[in-house]
C-alpha cells in the first residue's frame, strides 16, 4: 500500500486553494510553514523507578486570527510531519467556522495502552513543564486528541497553574466540568458532524433513514452512532470498526449496546449478532452515509473508486488523500471535509474558553443551539464556495478558511 506524508498532503491542499485565490508568493510561503515548532524530549519517572525518555512535539502553526488552538495526542507512531499537518488543518478549521483562533497541535510518542495512570500523569505534567511559558489562553490552548482525555487536561492545567502561580482555567479545554469544563463538550465533534450531514441531506436530497457505517469507534465514532438517529430522525448502523477489527450486521447494530460493549471490553469485536469484516470492506460498503472517525489516509487513490457511500462526513483529521478527493468528486460522492465535519469539537472548546474567561457557564441546551448555528452557517458558506468556484467540497472549505487567514495576515502587515 502506498504511504502518504500527511504534511505534504496538507501543503498540497493549501497550494490548490491559494492558486484559486490568486495569493502572492509571500502569503503562500507563510501559510505552508509553521510559525513556531517545539521538538523536545520528556524525562519521565516510571512505576519501576526507572527513567524513560519520550519524544514530544508542540507546533503553533499560525496566529493571524488568534492564539493557537489544537489537541495533544499520545500515540506510539507519532511523527513531526503528522503533527505539522494536524496543526495546519486546525488553522483552516477554526477559520471555516469563523472562530477568533489560530491553529496548533501537539503529541507525545508513547503507547498509553501499556502505561499506568500514574505514568500517564507524569508524562502529562512533564509535557507542560517543558513548554509552559508558551501556553496560555492568549497564546496557545491545547485540548485532548487521540488517547488523551479530560483527565489528561486536568493534570496539565493543574501543572500549568502551579508553575505560573495563578488560576487560568481557559488554558486547556475539554476539562472535567468540576474544574471549568463546559456542558456539551463530550459529543461536540460528533454532533457538529451530524449537523452538517443533516444540512447536506436538505441540500442534496440524501436519505438519512438509510444505512450508515462508522470507521473508528473512539469518542467521536461512539457519539456519532448515538446522535445519528436523534438528529437525523432515522438511519441504521450496519458496520463499525476500531483498531482491533471491524464488525457488520446487515440488520443493524444497536448503538447503545455497542457503546456499552466497547467500553466494557475495549473493542467492538465479538459484539453479539455481528460478523467480522476487514477495514477495507467497511469503507466500501453500500451505505448512504460513511463516517471516517479514525486516523489519517484511510481513503486513498487505491480504494476511493470502490466507495459506495453517498455522503462521507469526516470526523477524523485527514482521512482522505487529495487524489481520492478527485475520484470521489467524479463519482458524485459528497464529502464533508474534516475542517468542517469535525469542527464541532473546536467550536465548543471555544465556547468553553469564553465561559472560563468570564466565569459564567451556559446550560447544555444553549451550547447545542450555538453549536448548531455555527456549523449550519459554516456548511452553507462552504456550499456557496462550491458553487462559486466549481470545485469539490474540501477545496471549497479550504478556500473559505485560507481566504480568512490570508486576509488577517495582510491586515497585520505580515505580507
Amino acid at each position: 500500500m502506498q504511504s502518504y506524508n500527511s504534511f505534504e498532503v496538507a501543503k498540497q491542499q493549501v497550494l490548490e486553494a491559494a492558486r484559486l485565490l490568486n495569493l502572492d508568493e509571500a502569503t503562500i510561503e507563510l501559510l505552508t510553514k509553521p510559525q513556531r515548532e517545539m521538538n523536545f524530549t520528556l524525562h519521565v519517572r516510571m512505576d519501576d523507578n526507572t527513567t524513560k525518555i519520550f519524544q514530544a512535539y508542540r507546533i503553533q502553526y499560525n496566529f493571524a486570527r488568534g492564539p493557537a488552538k489544537g489537541g495533544i495526542r499520545f500515540h506510539p507512531d507519532e511523527t513531526v510531519d503528522t503533527i505539522r499537518a494536524l496543526a495546519c488543518w486546525m488553522v483552516w478549521k477554526t477559520a471555516v467556522v469563523d472562530l477568533p483562533l489560530g491553529g496548533g497541535k501537539g503529541g507525545v510518542c508513547c503507547n498509553p495502552k501499556i502505561l499506568s495512570e500514574r505514568e500517564l500523569e507524569n508524562i502529562s505534567r512533564e509535557y507542560v513543564r517543558m513548554i509552559a511559558p508558551l501556553l496560555g489562553s492568549d497564546k496557545d490552548i491545547p485540548a485532548p486528541d487521540v488517547y488523551t482525555n479530560p483527565q489528561t487536561m486536568a493534570w496539565m492545567m493543574d501543572e500549568f497553574e502551579t508553575i505560573m502561580n495563578r488560576h487560568e482555567r481557559g488554558v486547556f479545554t475539554d476539562k472535567p466540568q468540576q474544574i471549568g469544563g463546559t456542558e456539551g463538550r463530550r459529543d461536540a465533534t460528533a454532533r457538529g458532524g451530524v449537523i452538517t450531514v443533516r444540512e447536506a441531506c436538505k441540500v442534496y436530497g440524501f436519505d438519512p433513514s438509510k444505512n450508515f457505517a462508522i470507521q473508528g469507534f473512539g469518542n467521536a465514532g461512539q457519539r456519532a452512532a448515538l446522535l445519528h438517529h436523534e438528529i437525523l430522525g432515522g438511519g441504521k448502523l450496519i458496520a463499525v470498526s476500531d483498531s482491533r477489527g471491524a464488525i457488520f450486521n446487515s440488520n443493524g447494530l444497536d448503538p447503545k449496546e455497542l457503546v456499552t460493549h466497547k467500553l466494557k471490553t475495549g473493542s467492538v469485536i465479538n459484539f453479539k449478532e455481528s460478523e467480522p469484516i476487514s477495514q477495507d470492506e467497511l469503507l466500501e460498503l453500500d451505505v448512504e452515509i460513511l463516517y471516517p472517525a479514525a486516523l489519517e489516509n484511510a481513503i486513498t487513490s487505491e480504494n476511493a473508486s470502490n466507495i459506495k457511500a453517498k455522503v462521507i462526513c469526516e470526523l477524523a483529521n485527514g482521512p482522505t488523500t487529495p487524489e481520492a478527493d478527485l475520484i470521489l468528486y467524479d463519482k458524485n460522492v459528497h464529502v464533508i471535509p474534516d475542517i468542517l465535519g469535525s469542527a464541532g469539537g473546536v467550536t465548543v472548546s471555544y465556547f468553553e474558553m469564553v465561559q472560563d474567561n468570564y466565569s459564567y457557564f451556559w446550560d447544555e441546551t444553549l451550547v447545542h443551539q450555538r453549536l448548531d448555528k455555527k456549523l449550519t452557517t459554516a456548511y452553507h458558506t462552504v456550499q456557496e464556495a462550491i458553487k462559486d468556484k466549481k470545485v469539490h467540497p474540501r477545496l471549497a472549505a479550504m478556500v473559505v478558511g485560507i481566504a480568512r487567514v490570508a486576509e488577517a495576515c495582510k491586515l497585520r502587515g505580515w505580507v
